[in-house]
C-alpha cells in the first residue's frame, strides 16, 4: 500500500514542484527580489496573507511592496514616520493598517539585531527574551522542537511593547492548537533544499527533515481521501500525523508532498475520482 501510494505522490511531486507552479502561487512574491531580507519579508507577508483567491493574493502583495517603494527591506530600515502614512490605506481581508504597521515596527526591530528572519524561529532570539522554559532546545523531527520552535516565534513577534492584540489573529501557533498553515508553508519555501527552483532553501539551521506539512484546506481533503490523516478534527496534532505519514515516504524531506497534496486538491479536484482510481488504498 505504502509503495503505491509513495509511486502516485512521487510522481504529482514531480509534476507541480516545477517553475512553472511560481507564477499562480504566492510564492511568486518573495521570487520578485535577490536581496536575503526581501525574500524573508515578502515570504512572511505572502504567507500571513495567503488565505482566498491566489490571484486575489498576490494583487495584495504587489501592492504592498508598491507601497514600501519596492525594496520592502530597505524601507522598513529607512523609513521616516511620514513614509508610514500611505500604508494606511493597506487592506486584505481583515488584515489592516494595525497589523501592517506592527509588522514594518517587528521587521524593523529584528533586523536592527538579527541578518536573517531565521534567528526568529529559534532560541534565545535576543538577550532579554528567553522561552519560558528558560532552556534552549534544537529541533528534532516534528516532535517537541517544531512545536517549540513556532510557539517561540510567536511569542517573539508580540513581544515589543505595546503590541496590538488584534494582530495577534495573523500569527498562529501549535500552544492555540492550529495547523500552522501559513507559518509551516513559510518555513517549507525558506528551508528546503532542490533543484527545482521553487522553493528557496536560503535558511541553514532548520532541516527539511523538522518540517511540518501546511494543512490547508485542499492538503486535508486529499490527505483524508489518501487515509494519511484519520484524526476527525483538524488541528496541530493533525498536521503532525499527515507529516508522521509522509515521513514514511521520504523521512529527509516529507514536506515535499505539500506539492503533491496541493496540486491534486487545487488543480486536480475535479478529477479526483478518477485519479485515484488506479491507487492501491
Amino acid at each position: 500500500m505504502v509503495t503505491d501510494i509513495k509511486a502516485f505522490l512521487d510522481s504529482k511531486v514531480a509534476q507541480y514542484n516545477h517553475p512553472n507552479f511560481i507564477e499562480n502561487d504566492p510564492i511568486v512574491i518573495p521570487h520578485q527580489f535577490t536581496l536575503r531580507q526581501d525574500i524573508e519579508i515578502m515570504g512572511f507577508w505572502a504567507a500571513t496573507l495567503a488565505w482566498g483567491q491566489r490571484v486575489t493574493i498576490i494583487k495584495k502583495c504587489r501592492e504592498l511592496i508598491a507601497l514600501m517603494d519596492g525594496a520592502p527591506y530597505d524601507f522598513i530600515i529607512n523609513h521616516q514616520e511620514p513614509d508610514l502614512k500611505k500604508l494606511l490605506s493597506f487592506k486584505h481581508r481583515t488584515f489592516n493598517d494595525i497589523d501592517t504597521l506592527y509588522f514594518i515596527q517587528f521587521f524593523k526591530h529584528h533586523y536592527s539585531n538579527y541578518h536573517s528572519l531565521e534567528d526568529a524561529f529559534l532560541p534565545r532570539v535576543t538577550n532579554s527574551f528567553i522561552s519560558d522554559d528558560n532552556e534552549s532546545y534544537e529541533l528534532n523531527n516534528t516532535g517537541p522542537g517544531t512545536q517549540k520552535a513556532l510557539n517561540h516565534f510567536r511569542k517573539y513577534f508580540f513581544s515589543l511593547p505595546d503590541f496590538p492584540h488584534r494582530t495577534k489573529k495573523h500569527v498562529s501557533s501549535p500552544s492555540q492548537k492550529s495547523t500552522c498553515k501559513r507559518l509551516n508553508m513559510f518555513l517549507r519555501w525558506m528551508v528546503r533544499k532542490d533543484d527545482s527552483g521553487v522553493d528557496f532553501g536560503i535558511w541553514n539551521r532548520i532541516s527539511p527533515a523538522d518540517l511540518v506539512c501546511p494543512c490547508d484546506i485542499h492538503v486535508d481533503r486529499i490527505a483524508r481521501k489518501l487515509k494519511l490523516i484519520t484524526r476527525k478534527q483538524t488541528d496541530w496534532q493533525t498536521a503532525l500525523e499527515l507529516t508522521d505519514h509522509l515521513r514514511q515516504f521520504d523521512p529527509a524531506d516529507p514536506v515535499k508532498y505539500d506539492f503533491a497534496l496541493f496540486g491534486l486538491g487545487i488543480e486536480e479536484r475535479w478529477g479526483l475520482d478518477n485519479l485515484l482510481a488506479g491507487v492501491k488504498l
